[in-house]
């Protein structure tokens, strides 16, 4: 069965055609390129089927399912809590309708992976009241990206892996506690914005500061923005490149610097706090765009790990969430 993955991700448009696992062709491009579907299609002959990548299914997805109106609709209820990443799926879905009419789609949640996770790690210590009227837990994301990476990690082992943590790091940035191929925490929750400080999103802050600047006179847009777009690796150093940030900090920039110090920190300390919900850990995986190609972040964050996890295997694995959509598409419409 071929079937083209439409991976919408915050920063690029990943499409990728693939005849069972085996990747055929491949293309990427900017989020809001909206000829690239149809630029790709020309070229990659036919298709069987469609795998979009969503990046939040709330509590009603929790595992691949065939796109339709109904769930269309209850994919756009849910754009206010991935403002950066919901739209761009919606598109795409849209777009291969329009263009593949005939052709059946199936939808996988990057939330639909971490719907094990503990009570404990899912519960937000709020009224009850507010859990329940506006169903307030933590979902996790970044979830076809570690639920691949967990799986291909174990493959991998010279020895048993039961216990990994699993990080995926990159302009969006999330890491896993896998016990057994079950996730049992992470570190994004309600929304994309909570954990480690990403390209330009600010990851975990001091909610008391954020009601402080409501009060001093910011607006609920104005808040968001700062924290979605103007904030992480961009608001630190003045650019959301990884890459620059680190070349920069090699000449000395201070801002740079300290960006970089301070990822490395929180990256670092997520490491720890994934092992203690994992109950150890017995193999450290890096993947994503920064995981995979900054040796030297992994150093800093191996060093600053070391004392409690010298004995755990380190894997950097590829990031291929087409791998993992294609197989959620393949099993949906096989069943």
């Amino acid at each position: 069965m071929r079937v083209l993955v439409v991976n919408g991700g915050s920063s690029s448009l990943k499409l990728r055609l693939l005849d069972d696992d085996e990747l055929i062709a491949g293309e990427d491009a900017l989020p809001d390129d909206d000829s690239a579907i149809g630029r790709f299609l020309q070229g990659c002959g036919d298709v069987d089927a469609v795998g979009h990548r969503v990046v939040h299914g709330g509590s009603q997805f929790v595992h691949p399912c065939r796109v339709d109106d109904d769930v269309l609709a209850a994919l756009e209820a849910l754009v206010p809590l991935a403002p950066l990443h919901q739209p761009i799926a919606l598109a795409g879905i849209r777009s291969l309708r329009r263009l593949l009419p005939e052709v059946p789609a199936v939808a996988s949640f990057d939330t639909a992976f971490h719907a094990s996770i503990t009570p404990a790690a899912a519960t937000y210590p709020l009224p009850s009241e507010w859990r329940g009227r506006f169903g307030l837990r933590r979902y996790g994301f970044h979830g076809l990206s570690h639920a691949y990476a967990s799986r291909r990690a174990v493959d991998l082992a010279e020895h048993p892996v039961h216990r990994l943590v699993t990080c995926h790091l990159g302009a969006g940035s999330s890491l896993s506690a896998v016990v057994d191929g079950r996730c049992v925490d992470t570190t994004m929750g309600f929304t994309p914005n909570e954990g480690v400080p990403m390209a330009t999103r600010s990851g975990s802050v001091d909610v008391g500061m954020l009601t402080w600047l409501l009060d001093a006179g910011l607006d609920q847009h104005e808040l968001a923005d700062g924290l979605q777009r103007r904030s992480g690796l961009l608001g630190l150093a003045g650019s959301a490149d990884m890459r620059e940030v680190e070349a920069d900090a090699e000449r000395g920039d201070e801002r740079a610097v300290l960006a970089r110090d301070l990822w490395v920190q929180r990256v670092s300390q997520a490491v720890a706090a994934m092992s203690v919900s994992a109950g150890g850990v017995d193999g450290l995986v890096f993947t994503g765009g920064i995981g995979e190609n900054s040796a030297s972040l992994r150093g800093f964050v191996l060093d600053r790990v070391s004392w409690f996890a010298s004995d755990a295997e380190v894997f950097v694995i590829e990031a291929r969430e087409d791998i993992e959509i294609a197989r959620g598409t393949r099993d949906v419409l096989r069943s």
